[in-house]
């Protein structure tokens, strides 16, 4: 039904024919929202079941119960009901290719690989609340971009917590990159260090960590802002890409953490974790139809998701694939 190329830069167990591959891990993932959306599908759009308003108002109610939204899923209902009117379905199962379809549609536009060839070095700056993974995040993306053949530096810019820097300097360890990191000091000062750092070692890639807060805390929000100032001193035009890392765990409450974040920092992309933790993983839909509604306005892609512990499960977002693996469809074969 859908089908999905290997990327070219992907990384040695990515293939979805070898075990363990990333297609199969993803699938895995998202078992939880699978088994709450993939599975009420497959049984609504059973053959036989008529195309009334009950079904229509059934198929909301999963949508919905599986975080999907309730404005996405409003666009996804008309659609459909748009696409039965047209080809004259007369009962869902004929429609159940078209969910996919529209799925993928909605997703296609967050697609946006990150594109780190230039400049160089790439300065990659992490911000979120506590507890989504930023950290961790840091630690797999080196582990990403080291496989391309990428020089990786990490700045140890969360230096309210004592246990991040701590923790960024077991990833380095555990990745063979440098840390740039201070025992005190202030998050600016380190990014700077690492900033210039870089540009003298012939870097190309610089994941910069920064302490969690809350949308509502706003003097930490004002000092983030006062950090991103200072790497831009340091290499005009950095940093050249500012993510914000969202715990899938908290659903629709992400949303209001990536207006807060755009808000304060010029948001140019997301990195969305923990999806194999949670039942909510529709909210991806969510983030791609939260501007659609807005004229003029971008979305805001999906970088990288996160299915798993290991260096290996924290990979680019591909609509194709995530639709597949949510509603546990094969990928049409190459």
């Amino acid at each position: 039904m859908f089908g999905f190329l290997k990327p070219k830069d992907a990384p040695p167990g990515a293939d979805s024919n070898e075990p363990g591959g990333w297609l199969n891990r993803l699938k895995s993932g998202l078992a939880k929202t699978r088994e709450k959306l993939g599975a009420q599908v497959a049984g609504l759009f059973g053959t036989g079941r008529k195309l009334d308003d009950a079904f229509y108002e059934e198929l909301e109610t999963v949508l919905i119960g599986a975080d999907v939204g309730v404005t996405a899923t409003s666009h996804l209902i008309a659609a459909l009901r748009e696409r039965a009117r047209k080809e004259r379905y007369a009962d869902a199962a004929q429609l159940r290719q078209a969910l996919g379809e529209n799925l993928v549609a909605m997703l296609k536009p967050i697609e946006q690989p990150l594109d780190v060839s230039t400049p160089k070095p790439f300065v990659i700056m992490l911000a979120g609340v506590n507890g989504a993974g930023k950290t961790t995040s840091i630690g797999k993306l080196a582990h990403y971009y080291q496989a391309q053949g990428k020089k990786v530096l990490l700045a140890a810019g969360d230096t309210f917590r004592a246990a991040a820097r701590e923790q960024l300097m077991a990833w380095g360890e555990r990745n063979n990159v440098t840390v740039i990191s201070q025992a005190s000091g202030d998050s600016a000062a380190v990014m700077f260090d690492a900033v210039q750092a870089a540009v003298a070692r012939g870097i190309d890639v610089v994941l910069a960590d920064t302490a969690g807060r809350l949308p509502t805390q706003l003097h930490l929000m004002e000092e983030i802002k006062k950090v991103k100032r200072v790497i831009d001193k340091a290499l005009p035009g950095a940093p050249h890409e500012t993510l914000i890392v969202l715990d899938a765990n908290n659903g629709q409450n992400a949303l209001a953490q990536v207006k807060a974040f755009d808000d304060t920092l010029g948001v140019t992309g997301l990195v969305l974790t923990k999806l194999d933790g949670t039942a909510k993983g529709g909210v991806v839909a969510a983030i791609a139809h939260m501007r659609a509604a807005q004229a003029g306005a971008k979305p805001i892609p999906v970088r990288f998701i996160g299915v798993g512990e290991s260096l290996e499960d924290l990979r680019p977002f591909k609509a194709d694939e995530f639709v597949s693996a949510l509603l546990d469809q094969n990928p049409a074969p190459q």
